[in-house]
């Protein structure tokens, strides 16, 4: 088993609730990426029918190194995104992991501590 410190240093979604997600106290109410290396930025997309392939491939962009995974939040219920749209991805071997937005949340939080590089694509929608 690998242990690694809790990195202090990184942004962390300190609340969460219906239609809205905290991050370090400041509070968003529209879709949002956040990188464990610091960068949090406005999605443009606030309903899952909407979502491209465009959408998940500016992921990738989001941080000095390729993420080693994505967690995508698809809003209150779990939903699969169509392979299709995430196909650069795959394509990058960068691995994708569907959860409610609830979930990618609490997950995108212990992987951050853990000093992983990984982008949260959380869907909040309007």
């Amino acid at each position: 088993m690998k242990l690694h410190a809790d990195n202090v240093d990184t942004r962390s979604i300190t609340a969460y609730g219906e239609g809205w997600i905290a991050v370090n106290g400041q509070r968003h109410t529209q879709s949002l990426v956040l990188t464990s290396s610091g960068q949090l930025a406005h999605w443009p997309c606030s309903r899952f029918e909407d979502l491209t392939v465009a959408h998940f491939s500016t992921l990738t962009s989001a941080m000095p190194e390729a993420p080693e995974l994505v967690i995508f939040g698809s809003g209150s219920k779990l939903r699969f995104v169509p392979p299709a749209l995430l196909s650069g991805l795959i394509a990058q071997r960068i691995g994708v992991e569907t959860m409610d937005t609830a979930a990618a949340c609490r997950t995108y939080n212990i992987l951050a501590s853990e000093g992983r590089r990984v982008v949260a694509a959380l869907l909040m929608e309007n």
